[in-house]
């Protein structure tokens, strides 16, 4: 369903980035990356307080194997 979208300002992206306003069929990324980041590590705003008393980041990941992108050419 068609939609009316205001003003969008978009001050960078990056180049495996994708940057999507409207209806869409289909959109493939070309590229992946597997982050691993503890607890708290990508909360952002203002006045923000976060408490971890304890925290670990499990890495390991037990089939070896995640989707890949091959189709996506």
């Amino acid at each position: 369903m068609p939609a009316i979208v205001g003003v969008a300002q978009v001050i960078s992206i990056g180049s495996s980035s994708v940057f999507h306003i409207g209806d869409t069929y289909k959109i493939m990324p070309i590229s992946t990356a597997k982050t691993f980041s503890g607890a708290g590590s990508f909360n952002t705003g203002d006045g923000l307080q976060v408490y971890n008393r304890q925290s670990a980041t499990n890495t390991f990941d037990q089939d070896m194997i995640d989707q890949g992108n091959i189709l996506n050419v």
